[in-house]
């Protein structure tokens, strides 16, 4: 529930307004859009508030004279981008009992931390002690598998924004040559040429340029819901089939968003590539697209319920209960679609 004044308002009305072309200078919401932006209904951003605590279980948010009141069982993701904000402890403890994925964002805009339940579901002990015997051969399997499917992803994006068939082709065959642990490096190849002909010759991964800025912002957002849904189903998000960095504590988060990083690969291609600066509005449209659909299993699902079926096809693949990986397909629709 959100109100201005003494007029309350849903979470469902404020979108449904927003929806049909209100702006921060509509009456009666002109008061809650400036500091806040519903992006559908699971997922917040804010921007300017100035106080986040509980209030009946719900997430209250102030800004001078206005308040807005949010359930936390409604939120699946809320990105704080206001380094002056103030957080409540039963607040963020309550973020994480319902496994919200928070991020907070720093003074340079950009996400710098998530809160994470310490133990976010009743088999976490069980399922770590499942995931430190994780035998090497399966995981090279599930490596090769992952690059395969990455790999088929990022072909996909290029044809669907018709780059050269010549490229199409050539990560076709390197998807078909993946071998267990990818032990002839063919992602690394086909990133290459892949990023190549998405961005121009000319483009290098991590210089500090609008289009990697989009790739990284992008990134965090989807590495974060991961996490949080790694985190959710029990498992230790820093154990991992392939990353094995000895200070990253979400080896298998980067495991895992390989095979989404082309929808952000496409968002960035097709809406950052003649931009001059990274502005706060590709910000929320990149955090946006975890409200958007996808195909995965013949089905389209939103990203977070993609990310969800996803996982659990790979843990019963661990665990010998199936044969077959739901991987998802990387083009992205409008929730209406």
């Amino acid at each position: 529930i959100g109100y201005t004044s003494n007029r309350l308002y849903s979470s469902k009305m404020i979108y449904d307004l927003a929806k049909q072309g209100f702006t921060p200078d509509s009456a009666p919401i002109r008061s809650l859009f400036f500091f806040i932006l519903f992006m559908g209904y699971k997922v917040i951003y804010i921007s300017q508030a100035e106080h986040l605590h509980l209030y009946l279980d719900n997430l209250k948010v102030e800004k001078e004279n206005t308040d807005i009141l949010i359930p936390v069982a409604d939120i699946q993701i809320l990105v704080i981008d206001n380094y002056k904000a103030y957080l409540t402890v039963p607040l963020m403890n309550k973020l994480t009992e319902k496994n919200v994925c928070t991020i907070l964002c720093g003074v340079d805009h950009l996400p710098k931390t998530y809160i994470l339940p310490m133990n976010g579901n009743y088999a976490t002990s069980g399922n770590i002690a499942k995931q430190i015997k994780w035998t090497d051969e399966t995981k090279k399997v599930l490596h090769r598998e992952i690059v395969k499917h990455k790999i088929i992803n990022q072909y996909i994006i290029l044809r669907k924004n018709h780059k050269s068939e010549d490229v199409v082709s050539k990560l076709k065959e390197y998807s078909e040559t993946v071998l267990n642990g990818d032990i002839t490096n063919r992602e690394g190849l086909a990133s290459k040429m892949y990023f190549r002909e998405m961005y121009g010759e000319d483009f290098i991964r991590m210089v500090e340029d609008v289009v990697n800025a989009g790739l990284n912002y992008g990134y965090s957002i989807f590495r974060s819901l991961i996490t949080s849904i790694i985190v959710g189903k029990g498992h230790l998000p820093n154990l991992a089939f392939f990353h094995r960095g000895k200070q990253n504590s979400f080896n298998l988060s980067d495991d895992i968003i390989e095979v989404f990083r082309p929808i952000v690969d496409d968002y960035v291609y097709n809406n950052l590539l003649d931009e001059i600066l990274f502005k706060t509005a590709h910000k929320k449209e990149l955090i946006d697209l975890t409200n958007k659909k996808i195909n995965i299993d013949n089905r389209k699902q939103t990203i977070g319920n993609a990310i969800n079926l996803y996982l659990d096809s790979i843990f019963r693949f661990i665990d010998d209960q199936s044969n077959e990986i739901l991987f998802p397909f990387p083009i992205a629709y409008d929730n209406e679609v």
